[in-house]
């Protein structure tokens, strides 16, 4: 049977493989937070017809003889390239400038569970004031304990009690570059949102006592950076687990890691390029139709055969 025939065969599974991956870019062209993915493509092996020679003293070398037998879908990488930002003007919709991704899990983040990465940054707060994502997952934020180390936190903006015992309400809140939620409550005091011994309160700075304050209970939205975010796996609804190849992803402040910064009202949108995939669907769709011409060409040499005896 001719060769020719599964190497066509090999050629259009490739194409198909790629037509599915730019029809899944090209319906997530609006999607918040969505990466992008492309195919590559690899031969399979080789029939050696002939080896290769090394030349001598009376003769030249010649080269190894061989017939390629199709090709196979070498990877299906993810694109990690930034988004174009789509300004909102809505506080909870957050995207960050830079390589770290947002951490949100289907958990109390304080207790030990999964957690995911992230680059769609439009949240909510919900009935109980916890800053969540469109699914409900919690997003992660961190302080640091007496070891300067980040710990887990839900992120909650209701209510505190001041040194008198007294509770008074957040009555607004916002969200700047390095994470650091600055809150006001209903007296009129302002000043960061902080967790220290299993409450959240009000951490402000007193003019008497400046030194009293203590940074480190101060919460900001935790991020996370890998190393190699091609080596992210794709869970759905927009988010990202970490794989033995992607190296870990620590959640922490943006300013210790250095993942860049946080822009409130502001989402980072699909990375996906229309003009791109539109051209790469015409690649693949005259691949398609070449790989299928192969084998009707090759199936008109069969014939050929065949009607030699008769």
């Amino acid at each position: 049977m001719l060769k020719s025939l599964y190497s066509g065969v090999s050629g259009m599974k490739g194409f198909q493989t790629k037509l599915d991956v730019i029809g899944n870019n090209v319906a997530n062209v609006n999607t918040v937070g969505f990466k992008k993915g492309r195919v590559m493509f690899q031969d399979i092996i080789n029939q050696n017809i002939a080896g290769a020679t090394a030349p001598t003293t009376q003769s030249g070398g010649v080269n190894p003889k061989q017939v390629g037998l199709g090709t196979k879908v070498g990877s299906i990488d993810t694109i990690h390239t930034p988004g174009s930002p789509m300004t909102t003007g809505v506080g909870t919709d957050l995207a960050i400038d830079g390589d770290a991704y947002f951490v949100v899990s289907p958990e109390d983040p304080s207790k030990v569970g999964t957690s995911f990465l992230t680059k769609a940054g439009n949240f909510t707060r919900d009935a109980n004031g916890n800053l969540v994502n469109s699914n409900g997952y919690f997003v992660t934020g961190v302080y640091n304990d007496s070891n300067g180390d980040a710990v887990k936190v839900p992120i909650n903006i209701v209510k505190w009690e001041d040194a008198n015992g007294d509770s008074h309400k957040f009555t607004s809140y916002s969200i700047d570059t390095n994470g650091y939620i600055n809150v006001v409550d209903d007296a009129g005091n302002s000043g960061k949102l902080a967790y220290s011994s299993g409450k959240y309160y009000l951490n402000k700075i007193d003019p008497d006592n400046p030194d009293a304050y203590n940074a480190n209970d101060d919460i900001s939205i935790a991020t996370a950076v890998v190393s190699n975010p091609g080596g992210l796996q794709k869970v759905g609804n927009t988010m990202f687990a970490v794989t033995g190849n992607s190296g870990k992803g620590t959640p922490d402040r943006i300013q210790t890691n250095k993942g860049g910064t946080i822009n409130s009202g502001v989402l980072e949108m699909s990375n996906v390029d229309l003009t791109d995939e539109f051209t790469e669907m015409i690649v693949a769709q005259r691949g398609f139709q070449a790989n299928a011409r192969t084998i009707t060409t090759s199936d008109s040499i069969l014939e050929e055969l065949i009607n030699l005896k008769r």
